[in-house]
């Protein structure tokens, strides 16, 4: 022992996150061969970066990270270059396009936001840097910030207006239905319309509902729909579920396509206390499935009540109109008669008029006062003593009768007395 103390190799030390290094073999120096000990084997910036890139990359899993945004640059091939920081310290970080899509909105400057994803360096400069996969703000602050902005130019095009919502039909022979033919929602939607009225047409067009597809997939049934044409009013949603899977109901080309559908539309989704962009464009929103079915279709009782009700509605309301008309032929009939017996004393009263001056410039009237009409033998009105000669036979016009007569003399009229 020579009275000195052994002296043990030291222990591996854990890493950050409690992993052991396995025990690196001692191995002799070489004097030349290893890379960096001397100028001759100097290491190249390229290798030493792939070195230093590799053992990042070994040392540490991917995880969880949180910070506030600074330096948010969205890139026009839709990378986004942002850094997290804390209270001391900072981090690049990066999330290539390919993840962008998964996260509802961009981050705004000094939102504090949690990041899953790895440590990596880029190799151009040697920096350390985070990869984004994943990206969520405390709360809800992304995909509250998602729906405003949808919601917002949805707006902005006049198609939340009240003005725009169309009534539903009050007695719809086809209901389409717009969901997972696998899901619990079109099942309580055709019980309950069954129970209400066994006469009403259900057809099923299917689509996801969760997932990256659904809202292509939801637009996709609305253009079947509309090339269709034979539903009275479709329900369009699911049943309840996270607000991931719901979050396809918020997509704007699947709201502006329930905007422009020519046929009234019930949107269903979720829970009551769940509300989407496509509940917002719709002409009706309901709140679970089963409600959007029972505000679709009344119950068949419900409709005869109502029959009957308008039945008797019309009835009354055509005998007030026979009745009102009828009031109104008398009075017309009165006023007529009344206009025609003024006109017809006008008309007399005119006619007598007429006749008295007739029968004054009458030459029977001229007569009746004692005058009387001379014509010679050929018929001619004798108007003066000069055309008369003695022996000549004449007619005398009396006013009851005629007289013939020989002239015997002629005396002319001088104007003497």
């Amino acid at each position: 022992m020579n009275g000195k103390r052994s002296e043990r190799p030291p222990e591996p030390q854990s890493d950050l996150f409690g992993r052991t290094p396995a025990p690196v073999p001692r191995q002799r120096k070489a004097a030349s061969t290893v890379p960096g000990e001397s100028a001759e084997t100097a290491l190249p910036i390229d290798d030493l970066a792939q070195l230093i890139r590799q053992m990042v990359q070994g040392s540490f899993p991917a995880m969880w990270i949180r910070g506030e945004v600074t330096q948010f640059t969205k890139h026009r091939n839709g990378h986004w270059y942002f850094t997290l920081k804390g209270r001391q310290s900072t981090i690049r970080c990066v999330m290539w396009a390919t993840s962008t899509f998964r996260v509802p909105a961009a981050p705004d400057e000094g939102m504090t936001v949690c990041a899953f994803g790895s440590l990596d360096v880029f190799t151009g400069r040697t920096d350390l840097q985070f990869t984004v996969r994943t990206l969520e703000a405390q709360g809800d602050g992304l995909w509250r910030k998602a729906f405003n902005e949808v919601r917002g130019r949805l707006a902005a095009d006049g198609l939340l207006d009240e003005s725009r919502r169309r009534p539903l039909p009050f007695f719809p022979r086809c209901v389409a239905v717009i969901t997972s033919p696998d899901g619990a929602a079109f099942h309580d939607i055709v019980s309950v319309v069954r129970q209400r009225n066994r006469l009403v047409e259900i057809v099923l067009i299917p689509a996801v509902v969760q997932g990256d597809d659904a809202p292509r997939s939801l637009r996709i049934a609305i253009e079947r729909l509309i090339r269709w044409g034979g539903a009275d009013v479709v329900i369009i949603g699911r049943g309840g579920g996270s607000r991931e899977d719901l979050w396809c109901f918020n997509d704007e080309k699947l709201a502006r396509k329930i905007a422009a559908c020519p046929v009234p539309v019930i949107s269903a989704v979720g829970h009551e206390v769940d509300v989407t962009i496509c509940d917002l464009v719709a002409d009706f929103r309901a709140p679970t499935p089963s409600a959007a079915a029972e505000r679709a279709v009344p119950i068949i009782a419900d409709v005869r009540r109502e029959v009957r009700v308008l039945a008797r509605r019309l009835a009354d309301a055509c005998r007030g109109r026979v009745r009102d008309r009828r009031h109104d032929l008398v009075r017309m009939s009165r006023r007529a008669s009344l206009a025609a017996s003024a006109l017809i004393d006008r008309r007399r009263l005119r006619l007598e008029g007429l006749a008295g001056k007739l029968h004054v410039l009458s030459p029977l009237a001229t007569l009746g006062r004692g005058y009387a009409v001379i014509a010679n033998d050929e018929g001619h009105i004798v108007t003066s003593a000069a055309a008369l000669s003695p022996r000549d036979q004449i007619s005398i016009r009396f006013r009851d009768g005629r007289a013939e007569a020989d002239v015997t003399r002629v005396d002319p009229d001088t104007g003497e007395e």
